[in-house]
């Protein structure tokens, strides 16, 4: 199930008795499915209500417009892509498979398309601005308490701050999709390339330095002393 998510709501809209919040649950479960095959764009009000047996009236009632719910279930959508990910990401031993099993799951995660979405929208809607930054701290509080549990379980080094971790994964996960889906480019590939950025393994730079060796300036006194020594 997707986790509870508390948005921020006018107190005369907040559904008060239980009909009312298994109402607003279930129109978010149907709208996030429509949103995630059609698009914003492609689904309306009507269409939403008809597939939750519900009245149009009721999901303007509970979000007011499209736009509002889009964005709620967006960010109800990313947060379970990160619990999904944390839970897949929970078995592995050392922290590249960790690593690569938190990438592989979000980058192949619908849920981070839509977010993608809910994301532009909200430069237009400047009202629903809030609602997706608590959505990046909530992701980045639980991130970082994630990894923090899994390296203290596993004895990793404690050599990094899980805070900065997890926005930086997050932060590259959002930039990996969005250039993969303007340009084309696979998930497998943005997962790719994401690891790539997230990698702390430096062997590769240290080998292409050491295969291609940094020229140096020869002081005067050097190429005297290499002339002399071809001249004997």
């Amino acid at each position: 199930m997707p986790p509870t998510f508390q948005p921020d709501i006018d107190p005369d809209t907040r559904p008060t008795r239980e009909p009312g919040r298994r109402m607003r649950s279930h129109l978010l479960d149907i709208a996030v499915e429509l949103f995630k095959s059609r698009g914003l764009g492609g689904v309306s009000v009507a269409e939403i209500a008809q597939a939750a047996d519900a009245f149009p009236s009721q999901v303007t009632y509970y979000f007011r417009t499209k736009e509002a719910l889009f964005v709620e279930a967006a960010c109800r959508e990313i947060l379970y892509t990160g619990e999904q990910a944390e839970r897949a990401a929970a078995k592995a031993r050392t922290l590249p498979l960790y690593t690569r099993a938190l990438a592989e799951s979000v980058v192949a995660s619908p849920g981070l398309a839509l977010f993608i979405e809910a994301l532009t929208l909200a430069r237009r809607r400047q009202d629903l601005a809030p609602l997706i930054e608590r959505t990046f701290e909530r992701l980045h509080s639980e991130g970082d308490r994630a990894y923090a549990a899994i390296r203290d379980l596993r004895g990793w080094p404690h050599d990094d701050d899980p805070a900065l971790r997890a926005r930086r994964f997050w932060a590259l996960a959002l930039g990996s999709v969005l250039r993969g889906a303007a340009t084309g480019v696979s998930t497998e590939a943005s997962a790719r390339d994401m690891l790539e950025l997230l990698s702390d393994d430096n062997t590769q730079e240290t080998q292409a330095a050491n295969a291609h060796p940094q020229l140096r300036v020869v002081t005067p006194k050097e190429n005297h002393a290499r002339r002399s020594t071809r001249s004997s």
